[in-house]
């Protein structure tokens, strides 16, 4: 069976329809699929066994994307046509089945929106492919200290969803400074390498012999197995806070302009607690605030993030 999968450009989402394309492999063990995603997502796809072929699309002007997808892709008669983009194409190409999806009103997460808007009976659930090489990867970032590891992920794709960079060092202080649920555990940051100035203070803060600097400086696929292996991950609502729940590592989400409804991490060892404000209130006064990092995020203090990081710990064992 050949089979068409567009999915996301951000890795945020990209993560979360992995759980369609999983189900689509587990029910057809044979299909070979051609993947189109954002050029960040690619490297989640590029091992997974059945995909062929992963196409990254590259913004273009007026649709041009569309178009170099389009040439790419119309050569093939597929067998099922799978896009989560809701685009045109889907009906361009040769196709015995198409799956579009329209994002539908509602309340539910993202998850079981695509899996009620593709018509999907079964739960399905965010899954990664790691290999042997990211997990390998992994272990030469963290070594074999056998201190715990808390990761923070303190960036995001739009400055004014992160968390102040001085909240998460109080959060590092509470956590394994003397006393705390992880006293003396080393600290991960992680981002990518265009986020380095994001999260540089956050990296700065920790001590050099209980810092892990990963921004930037090891595969994604790898980031996702290091991640696996932390303690605990507090994350921004961000790509990399669905990349740590999906990889099944404890995660806790931090929100505020954005909806935890729809984007809330997901996985049997998550948890999120979101600022005192809305995300229609806070969505609504950002056109009258300076665009700088945190400055939607004030509203969501240090203690209750601590408290629900505890709560997840104890949960986790």
């Amino acid at each position: 069976m050949r089979a068409l999968f567009i999915t996301s450009t951000r890795l945020g989402d990209a993560v979360l329809s992995t759980g369609v394309l999983a189900h689509l492999l587990d029910r057809s063990p044979d299909a070979r699929v051609t993947v189109a995603c954002g050029p960040v997502a690619v490297p989640l796809f590029a091992t997974v066994p059945g995909v062929e072929a992963v196409i990254p699309m590259i913004k273009g002007p007026l649709g041009a994307h569309w178009r170099r997808l389009w040439v790419r892709t119309v050569g093939t008669r597929w067998d099922v046509v799978v896009d989560l983009r809701g685009s045109a194409l889907a009906w361009t190409l040769r196709a015995g089945e198409r799956r579009v999806f329209r994002t539908p009103v509602g309340d539910e997460h993202r998850v079981d929106q695509l899996r009620h808007g593709l018509g999907i009976a079964a739960a399905i659930e965010p899954r990664l492919w790691l290999s042997g090489a990211d997990r390998a990867a992994a272990a030469a970032l963290l070594g074999d200290d056998p201190r715990p590891v808390l990761a923070l992920c303190p960036t995001a794709n739009w400055s004014f969803k992160a968390w102040p960079a001085d909240r998460f060092v109080a959060l590092i202080e509470r956590l394994t400074g003397a006393g705390g649920d992880l006293a003396g555990a080393r600290v991960l940051v992680a981002g990518g390498a265009a986020e380095r100035v994001m999260a540089a203070p956050v990296l700065a803060a920790i001590p050099e012999a209980r810092a892990i600097d990963a921004i930037g400086t090891v595969p994604l696929t790898a980031l996702a197995a290091a991640l696996a292996r932390c303690r605990l991950v507090v994350a921004n609502d961000s790509g990399l806070m669905h990349l740590a729940a999906a990889a099944g590592a404890p995660t806790l989400g931090l929100f505020g302009p954005s909806q935890e409804t729809h984007y809330a991490p997901r996985g049997p060892m998550t948890a999120w607690v979101r600022s005192r404000d809305s995300a229609e209130a806070l969505l609504a006064r950002s056109g009258d605030v300076p665009d700088v990092t945190g400055a939607l995020m004030t509203g969501l203090a240090v203690e209750p993030v601590a408290d629900a990081a505890r709560s997840l710990l104890r949960r986790s064992g």
